[in-house]
């Protein structure tokens, strides 16, 4: 566990003030039209960001997601100060057309993203995210529902295994694992982190092992995400946040491996190019681009980020600003 350190000491947010200050253009606009900006952080996790932007934004509204009710409730008590002027709400990131709706926001002006597990839920041992101690197999990040990794691995067929070691893992040696797993819960079903780990060093090579990490992270990379269904999710929320947006509204993502940013990527390239077909001679407004990139490519932490908080070596961050009314407002979402 994590002790009872106070929130902010427990989280460190990534590229914090990089993503607040790509958001706060938007935020600016809105008040210079004499309304109130809506900000939404869509992975609310222990609100880092989220203090971040209601302290820079002093006048924004901020609606708050997250699946995670324990994330919920310690993101409540670092944002308290902040009460009158938030939401917080249990729910998925692709939930958020439902949630707006819900509190009766037509669009917001900032949607920021901080995608994969959070600090919570890697340091908090019982929740089975990480390989480097023993604790039961779940890997949920909503703990109320849905299936956990030790269901995954105990009744997953070995093919089905495979496809998603290879797939949401990259794990080369995804067939050797798969058929190890499928080995060792002959004798019992796999109850812990500890028990797959064993399995797994059984059977990755030592040389891969020195070289690729720990030979466990992919495969637990790979069960995290079919848990907790985080690409299926994604390539909903995305879109969603987009519609979402006023025009002159932002999205923000960070990533922090190549399956979550491809997702991202795909989106936002989506709408900031041209839709006319080749050879067309004239571009008809409907063909414009309606997102503009704010980033060239992806955008990483610092030297000094990465020393300050060694989880944001990974990141990856694109921003996109809505400039126009698009195909995505009509989506079906």
């Amino acid at each position: 566990m994590t002790g009872d350190r106070p929130t902010g000491e427990r989280h460190v947010p990534v590229l914090r003030d990089r993503c607040v200050s790509l958001l706060a253009p938007s935020v600016a606009a809105a008040e210079a039209a004499g309304r109130r900006a809506v900000v939404v952080d869509a992975t609310l996790g222990m609100g880092g960001h989220a203090e971040a932007m209601l302290q820079r934004f002093p006048d924004a509204h901020l609606v708050g997601v997250d699946r995670d009710t324990e994330a919920l409730g310690l993101a409540g008590e670092r944002l308290a100060p902040y009460a009158a002027r938030t939401d917080l709400v249990h729910a998925v990131y692709d939930e958020l057309p439902e949630v707006l709706e819900d509190l009766g926001i037509d669009g917001v002006d900032g949607v920021l993203f901080d995608l994969g597990v959070s600090s919570l839920q890697l340091d908090e041992r019982d929740r089975g995210f990480a390989y480097s101690y023993d604790a039961p197999l779940d890997m949920r990040m909503d703990t109320s529902r849905g299936i956990t990794a030790a269901e995954v691995v105990n009744t997953y067929g070995e093919d089905d295994l495979l496809r998603i070691i290879r797939t949401w893992g990259e794990e080369k040696f995804a067939g050797r694992i798969a058929s190890a797993i499928v080995r060792g819960r002959e004798t019992g079903p796999f109850r812990t982190t500890s028990q797959l780990v064993d399995v797994i060093r059984g059977v990755v090579p030592a040389a891969a092992a020195r070289t690729g990490g720990h030979p466990a992270k992919r495969t637990f990379q790979a069960l995290r995400i079919e848990v907790n269904e985080e690409l299926t999710v994604l390539e909903r929320a995305v879109p969603a946040a987009i519609a979402s947006a006023l025009i002159g509204g932002r999205v923000v993502a960070m990533s922090y491996h190549s399956l979550e940013d491809r997702i991202v990527k795909s989106a936002f390239t989506a709408g900031t190019k041209s839709s006319a077909p080749v050879g067309f001679p004239v571009e008809l407004e409907e063909h414009k681009p309606y997102l503009r990139s704010l980033t060239r490519g992806t955008e990483a932490p610092t030297a000094a980020e990465i020393e300050e908080n060694p989880r944001a070596a990974s990141a990856k961050l694109r921003a996109v600003e809505r400039i126009k009314a698009g195909p995505v407002d009509r989506m079906t979402i």
